[in-house]
C-alpha cells in the first residue's frame, strides 16, 4: 500500500505507543514520512517493537519513558524528545485508562476513579500544556488528544471514564483558544476498536462484541490501524483551520437513537 506523505520531514510524538492504538498511530506516522518519538510507561517491550516498525519504514525512532500523571515526568519527557529531535511538529496524546476491569457502575472504587482521572485528565492536560508551550516557542505545531465516543451517551459501566473523556474536551478547547493561532489542538474520538486489550475484555467475550456490531451502521468494529490515519488527519495541513474541534469515528454507532 502507498501512503500519502503528509508528515515528510516532520517529527511526531505519540504517547502510549507501546501497544494498541498508540502503536498504530506511531507506525502510520512513520509510513507517512515522520520520525517518531515513542512514549511508554510500562510497556517497554511493546515500545521497542513499535520503534522497530518505525525504523522498518526508513524513519528514525526515539524511545521515551514517563508516567504522564506526574507533571515532572512529562517535563522530563519533553526535554528528552526536544533535545533528541530539536523540535516536535505533532503530538498525539493517546494514553488513557478506560477502567477496563470494571464491568458495572456498582463495582466503582475510589482507587479507580483517582487513577482514571489522574491519567486521562491530569496526564492529557500536562502533556498538552508542556508540548504546546514548546510548540509555541518553536513557532508552530499541532496536538491531537484522543477522546472517545463515550461522551455522546455516557457509560453505565464506568462513569469515571466518561467523566474523564468529557474533561479532555474541555481542556482541549481551552488550550486551543490559548495557543491559537500558532498551535492547533483537537480531539479525535474513536468508538470501540479491536485492540488486544479490548478483545480480552470479559464483556467483549460474552456477547457485547456481537451486540455492538449489530448496532453499528458500518457493521463492524475496526482494527486500530484502520483509524490511525484519521486521527493523524487533524494534524495535517488539510486541517489547518480546525482547532478546538471534535471528530467522531465510530461507524455511525451514535446515530442510533440520537
Amino acid at each position: 500500500m502507498t501512503y500519502p506523505q503528509r508528515f515528510a520531514g516532520k517529527t511526531v510524538l505519540v504517547t502510549g505507543a507501546g501497544t494498541g492504538f498508540g502503536a498504530e498511530i506511531a507506525v502510520r506516522a512513520a509510513q507517512e514520512g515522520a520520525d517518531v518519538a515513542v512514549h511508554y510507561r510500562s510497556s517497554r517491550r511493546g515500545a521497542e517493537r513499535t520503534a522497530e516498525r518505525v525504523e522498518e519504514q526508513g524513519r528514525k525512532a526515539f524511545l521515551v519513558q514517563a508516567d504522564i500523571a506526574e507533571r515532572s515526568q512529562v517535563v522530563r519527557m519533553a526535554d528528552e524528545v526536544w533535545s533528541h529531535f530539536g523540535r516536535v511538529d505533532v503530538a498525539v496524546n493517546n494514553v488513557g485508562d478506560v477502567a477496563r476491569e470494571q464491568m458495572s457502575w456498582r463495582d466503582l472504587t475510589e482507587e479507580s476513579v483517582d487513577h482514571v482521572l489522574a491519567v486521562d485528565i491530569k496526564g492529557t492536560l500536562f502533556c498538552t500544556h508542556e508540548f504546546g508551550d514548546r510548540m509555541l516557542a518553536q513557532g508552530g505545531g499541532a496536538i491531537v488528544n484522543i477522546g472517545s465516543t463515550v461522551v455522546v451517551r455516557g457509560s453505565a459501566r464506568a462513569p469515571q471514564y466518561a467523566a474523564a473523556k468529557y474533561g479532555i474536551i474541555g481542556l482541549t478547547k481551552s488550550y486551543a483558544h490559548a495557543f491559537a493561532p500558532v498551535v492547533r489542538v483537537n480531539v479525535f474520538a474513536p468508538g470501540f476498536i479491536e485492540t488486544e486489550a479490548t478483545l480480552g475484555r470479559e464483556d467483549w467475550q460474552s456477547g457485547r462484541a456481537e451486540t455492538l456490531r449489530a448496532n453499528t451502521p458500518m457493521g463492524r468494529i475496526p482494527r486500530p490501524e484502520e483509524l490511525a490515519g484519521a486521527a493523524l488527519f487533524l494534524a495535517t495541513e488539510d486541517a489547518a483551520h480546525i482547532t478546538g474541534g471534535f471528530v467522531l469515528a465510530d461507524g455511525g454507532y451514535n446515530m442510533i437513537g440520537a
